[in-house]
C-alpha cells in the first residue's frame, strides 16, 4: 500500500490501476470524473487537518481522518474551527470502470462518467450525477439530488430536498423524499420498474409515448393528472388516483404523494435518436 498525506494544494498523479474508489470528506466540494486517461487526485484547497490518500491493490482511498461519530455531538462545530480544519476541494479522475463509494458530510458532490455503479451520500448539501451507469444509489439528508443521463438501476433518496432526474435511460428507478418535489423524465421506452413517492411535495413524471407500463398514480391530499387518455384520473372527491396500461404493460410505474399533486406527461417519440431506440 502507498499512502500520501496532503496538507497543501497539489496534483497527485497515480501510477497504479484503480478499480474501486472510496472517498470520505467531512466538508467541502468533491468532483469525481470517469476518464480514459491516467488516474489522479487534485486537491485545490485543504484545511489544516489535511487529507490522507492511499492506493492499495486497486482501491483508491481519499479521506479526512476523523471519526463520523465525533461530528454529531458538536453543535456549531463548523463555526468553531471545523471549516478551517476540514474544508477541502478535491477532484479525482479514475477509470470509467471503477466502482465508487462517495461521502461528503457537508458540501457538494458531483460524479460523472462512471459506468460501473456508484454510491453517493451527503448529509447536508447537494448531489449531482452525470452520465452514470450500473447500480447507482444517491442519498441526501438535507439537500437536493440531480441526475442527468443516468442509466442502469437508480435509487435516489432525500429527507428534505428536491429530486430531479432528466434524460434517463434507467431500467429501474426508485425516488423517495419526505419533504420535497420529485421530477422524473425518462427517455427509455423499455423501463421496467419506476417507483416514486413523497410525503410532502409535487411529483411530475414524463415517460415515452411508446412506453410499456402498468401505471398506478395516487394523491392522498392533492390531484392526479395524466396526458395519456388510457390513464384517466378518478376519485369520489376529485381526481385522486389513476390506473391503466401503456402499451403491453410489461413494466410498472407507481407514483404516490401524500400531500401534493401527481402529474404524468408524455414524451414524444420523435425526441429519440436511433441510439435511444436500440
Amino acid at each position: 500500500m502507498t499512502t500520501w498525506t496532503i496538507n497543501e494544494p497539489r496534483r497527485l498523479p497515480l501510477d497504479g490501476a484503480v478499480s474501486r474508489l472510496d472517498v470520505w470528506l467531512a466538508m467541502g466540494r468533491l468532483n469525481v470524473v470517469g476518464t480514459d486517461g491516467p488516474p489522479s487526485v487534485t486537491v485545490k484547497a485543504v484545511g489544516s487537518k489535511g487529507l490522507t490518500v492511499s492506493l492499495d491493490d486497486g482501491e483508491l482511498s481519499v479521506r479526512h481522518d476523523i471519526a463520523p461519530s465525533k461530528l454529531r455531538p458538536i453543535v456549531g462545530w463548523w463555526f468553531f474551527g471545523g471549516k478551517r480544519r476540514y474544508n477541502a476541494e478535491v477532484t479525482i479522475a479514475v477509470p470509467t470502470t471503477a466502482a465508487a463509494s462517495l461521502t461528503v458530510i457537508s458540501g457538494s458532490l458531483t460524479a460523472s462518467g462512471l459506468r460501473n455503479g456508484a454510491k453517493a451520500d451527503v448529509v447536508s448539501g447537494s448531489i449531482t450525477l452525470l452520465g452514470l451507469d450500473g447500480q447507482v444509489h444517491a442519498t441526501a439528508v438535507s439537500g437536493s439530488v440531480e441526475a442527468l443521463g443516468v442509466g442502469g438501476d437508480l435509487i435516489m433518496e432525500t429527507v428534505s430536498g428536491e429530486i430531479v432526474l432528466g434524460d434517463s435511460s434507467a431500467h429501474r428507478v426508485k425516488a423517495r423524499t419526505i419533504s420535497g418535489a420529485v421530477t422524473c423524465d425518462l427517455d427509455n421506452p423499455k423501463a421496467r420498474d419506476i417507483r416514486i413517492d413523497t410525503t410532502s411535495g409535487e411529483i411530475l413524471v414524463r415517460v415515452p409515448e411508446d412506453a410499456d407500463l402498468h401505471v398506478d398514480l395516487n394523491a392522498t391530499s392533492g390531484r392526479v393528472s395524466s396526458a395519456f387518455p388510457q390513464i384517466a384520473p378518478m376519485g369520489m372527491h376529485g381526481a385522486r388516483y389513476a390506473r391503466g396500461r401503456l402499451g403491453a404493460g410489461t413494466g410498472q410505474l407507481s407514483a404516490y404523494a401524500i400531500s401534493g399533486n401527481v402529474s404524468l406527461l408524455a414524451r414524444p417519440t420523435e425526441d429519440f435518436s436511433e441510439g435511444d431506440q436500440a
